[in-house]
């Protein structure tokens, strides 16, 4: 890629000026185009850690720099920016590579990292509902993305299969349980079994004796409580089938009860932990922001708690796949929690190197800025969701093709419904809140997943109108302004990839594949087609590569695109 040879033909020319650089700081990066193609800012914290005027560095770089294959000029601007304006001719260069299949503007990293993502993780006998949304539509996005670029990942669903609820449950079901109700609603039946023993004071001595057999490993209380896990399965899997969302494991806390004994031990060996009202707990004394926070890790009744658990889901995961990054998608009020864990992991085990990172999101909110739930103030049912999601898009596209038969609108509102709804959540920053707005959500105009469906559509379309097979690969002409500014924006994929990946925010994509479509409406409306004389097939392909971005960009985000709307 154009990007990368720059950036390395600007690192060795800082090498050379300055040979002790940390180069991994020397960066170019796209621009705003009315100073360029790309920038780096880089040579001004160089020359102010060795207090050199920054322009004298940048004008000593600039002599040693050789990008005249890629690069018109290079400019020094302002303090000490190095501003890069490529040739027509070596962009068009990478549209050609592109179209023969070498690359689609992006390359596999070169160091390829093992990264464990950790989300979606609902709880057993319990539905899914709106608060998981955001975690398993951000967490599958992340392993599209570092998937893409060729990093190994493995992605766990650490489903919560294990607690005090198991006895208010295995209690309901031996005393309450409705065989009927369970064959056909199972998950609203466990429901119901939770919530009528936990609003009886009078059955919590016998739920938690439920709960003890259990967990002494009792025949019969365990054979129901694998039930039950089936059962929940079965309706986690019916969402993430519908989502498209995957994992190469489900490891739920039970798997890692056996280990927590030990980890309590070794904590207390190593004088992590200590007594304290009864309870073990982790102080963090050289912590300023911890210092007032201490982590519980066995409660005064002697059990053990998410603390502890996660401490031996972070054991068996570096020891089972050495991973070089942990990520953990949770929303924002864990983030003490994961603080916490982080601070004890790195005392307990301090020669594990691997990244670990809380990727954190904010809330899904109702015009009125509480937390989005139904009329009737309860939980937003995720099944209900998507149902809703469908069913409005049909509406949408039936208006906009009566003449489809049923089976074709249907598919094509699920492609729709799903993808509006990935979307409204991915295109916003995850750390902030944001509103939930179904009509916000389904536009064809504005930032939105069926905006950029749509924009696919059109695209291809052109294909189909002129009955077209085949482009001469070779034929590029980026004579008018909106060619080459097109043209340029597809060069940036790779970029912007690799950005989504290394702050973990698909956002930076949402944004880059709506300009796309900008730049493809611009073009499309300066540049004739179909009817263009000899820049037709260069233009043809101009508009092939940006269906491929905008179809491959829309995948890692887990959005489908469909060849009629």
């Amino acid at each position: 890629m154009i990007h990368c040879r720059i950036q390395q033909a600007l690192q060795s020319a800082v090498a050379a000026e300055l040979p002790d650089a940390d180069l991994s700081r020397v960066l170019v990066r796209p621009c705003d185009p009315k100073f360029g193609d790309y920038q780096s800012n880089a040579l001004m914290a160089l020359a102010k850690q060795r207090k050199m005027n920054p322009r004298e560095l940048a004008a000593a770089v600039e002599r040693r720099l050789d990008v005249g294959e890629w690069c018109d000029s290079v400019e020094i601007a302002g303090a000490g920016f190095l501003n890069f304006s490529l040739r027509p001719a070596a962009v068009a260069a990478q549209l050609q590579a592109a179209a023969r299949g070498e690359h689609l503007f992006f390359v596999p990293s070169s160091t390829p990292r093992t990264v464990v993502i950790d989300f979606s993780s609902p709880n057993v006998a319990k539905p899914m509902h709106v608060g998981h949304i955001r975690s398993t539509i951000l967490g599958d996005a992340l392993a599209r993305v570092l998937r893409l670029l060729g990093h190994r990942v493995i992605a766990d669903n650490h489903i919560g299969d294990w607690g005090t609820q198991f006895g208010m449950l295995l209690l309901g079901w031996k005393t309450q349980l409705d065989e009927s109700a369970l064959a056909t609603h199972p998950i609203d039946e466990m429901e119901r079994l939770y919530k009528a023993v936990n609003s009886d004071e009078s059955l919590r001595d016998a739920a938690r004796a439920e709960l003890v057999k259990l967990q002494s490993g009792d025949e019969e209380n365990r054979a129901i409580w694998q039930r039950m896990i089936e059962l929940s399965q079965e309706q986690f899997d019916t969402i993430y089938n519908r989502l498209g969302v995957g994992f190469d494991y489900t490891l739920g806390e039970s798997f890692y009860n056996d280990a927590l004994v030990g980890v309590i031990a070794e904590l207390e060996e190593k004088n992590i932990a200590e007594e304290s009202e009864g309870a073990l707990v982790v102080k963090f004394t050289d912590d300023p922001k911890l210092k007032k926070q201490p982590a519980i890790v066995r409660k005064s009744d002697g059990a053990a708690n998410y603390t502890t658990t996660d401490l031996a889901t972070l054991e068996y995961r570096q020891r089972e796949w050495s991973p070089d990054e942990i990520l953990y998608v949770t929303d924002g009020r864990q983030q003490l929690h994961f603080q916490q864990l982080f601070a004890i992991h790195k005392r307990w085990k301090p020669e594990v190197v691997a990244n670990l990172v809380h990727v954190w999101f904010g809330s899904i909110l109702s015009h009125d800025r509480t937390p989005y739930k139904t009329r009737s103030g309860e939980v937003v049912r995720l099944s209900a969701l998507l149902n809703e999601a469908e069913e409005r898009a049909f509406t949408v596209v039936t208006e906009k093709n009566a003449d489809l038969d049923e089976a074709a609108r249907r598919e094509i509102a699920r492609v729709i419904g799903i993808g509006a709804l990935k979307y409204a959540d991915l295109s916003n920053n995850r750390q902030s809140d944001y509103i939930f707005d179904w009509d916000k959500m389904l536009a064809l105009q504005g930032n939105t997943a069926p905006y950029l469906q749509y924009a696919y559509t059109r695209v291809r379309s052109i294909f189909r109108k002129g009955d077209i097979e085949n482009i001469d690969a070779s034929a590029i002409i980026l004579n008018e302004l909106e060619e080459l500014a097109l043209a340029k924006h597809l060069l940036n994929f790779g970029q912007v990839l690799e950005n989504v990946a290394a702050e973990y925010r698909p956002n930076y994509l949402c944004n880059y594949l709506y300009e796309l479509a900008g730049h493809f409406a611009a073009f499309y409306e300066a540049c004739p087609v179909l009817k263009a004389g000899d820049e037709k097939q260069s233009r043809l392909l101009l508009c092939d590569l940006t269906a491929r971005v905008m179809r491959q960009g829309l995948a890692v985000l887990g959005i489908e695109v469909s060849e009629q709307m």
